[in-house]
């Protein structure tokens, strides 16, 4: 049994993650071009056609922008809540029915042999969810776009093997950046996004409960640098005592490009559990 987690591009411009498991192929978000996303997974050797379902964290045009275009050309089915395709359907209300898949928040629903779990997030969008993925023991999550830690999202993802976890900006960079007030507040706000800090901090935890792969996401172009939040987030870890890289594998995802496929095997999680 094989579990696959690769972010096509991750980023404030454009979010979009591919995960497979059971003959199931999956698209987190399409926040790219429809052309865009196409071309990402054709790196990996993937084809659009050969997607099982596109799921929704929210209505955000970082995470939708190649949407109407993948349902329009493809028929994919998409996943999302309700308030979710209220904000979808204001900003493209050409999407096919046959596409519209509607699920309650906080309700487990099956792909395939996939068990989709989708969880609240603190966002300031209609009803942001993250999701929890659990196929045969193998279990990975999308947590992004999250103002801050809180025991929901906590718990829903505690326990993954594997995760695609925020860390957003650095607070002392958007402190003294040239963003007007209100965005600074916004970012740093309760339904804003999550800092490398405060990502560091959730993954201390989240380590002791099993993790044991990282991508850090949705870095903020004018307020993080990659090697900043790898640092933080490894310095933190290793001042707990691990190992990065063999107590856990830290990597940051690549804002324009695929990033580098994590691959979960059934083996792997049986010799972290002996």
């Amino acid at each position: 049994m094989r579990l696959t987690l690769c972010p096509l591009f991750s980023g404030s411009s454009g979010n979009s993650i591919y995960i497979s498991a059971g003959g199931v192929r999956l698209l987190v978000d399409a926040g790219m071009s429809a052309s865009r996303v196409e071309a990402h997974l054709r790196e990996i050797g993937v084809d659009i056609r050969d997607i099982d379902a596109i799921l929704v964290t929210h209505e955000h045009v970082d995470h939708i922008r190649g949407l109407g275009v993948l349902c329009r050309k493809y028929g994919l089915p998409v996943y999302a809540n309700e308030g979710t395709w209220d904000g979808i359907l204001l900003r493209d209300s050409s999407i096919p029915l046959r596409c519209v898949r509607t699920f309650d928040t906080g309700e487990d629903f099956y792909i395939g042999g996939v068990n989709v779990h989708p969880f609240p997030i603190p966002h300031d969008a209609n009803a942001p969810v993250g999701y929890s993925f659990d196929c045969q023991g193998l279990r990975c999550a999308v947590a992004t776009d999250l103002g801050h830690i809180c025991e929901g999202w906590m718990n829903a993802i505690a326990g993954c093997q594997a995760l695609v976890l925020e860390a957003n900006h650095d607070v002392d960079m958007v402190n003294r950046g040239p963003y007007p007030a209100h965005l600074k507040r916004r970012i740093l706000g309760k339904k804003g996004h999550l800092n490398n800090e405060d990502c560091a901090k959730a993954l201390l935890s989240l380590v002791k409960s099993g993790t044991r792969a990282v991508f850090l996401s949705h870095l903020s172009l004018d307020n993080n640098l990659p090697e900043l939040a790898y640092n933080t987030v490894c310095g933190a870890l290793a001042d707990a005592g691990y190992d990065v890289g063999t107590d856990v594998r830290v990597t940051v995802s690549r804002r324009d490009k695929v990033s580098d496929m994590l691959v979960l095997t059934s083996e792997d999680v049986q010799a972290g559990e002996a």
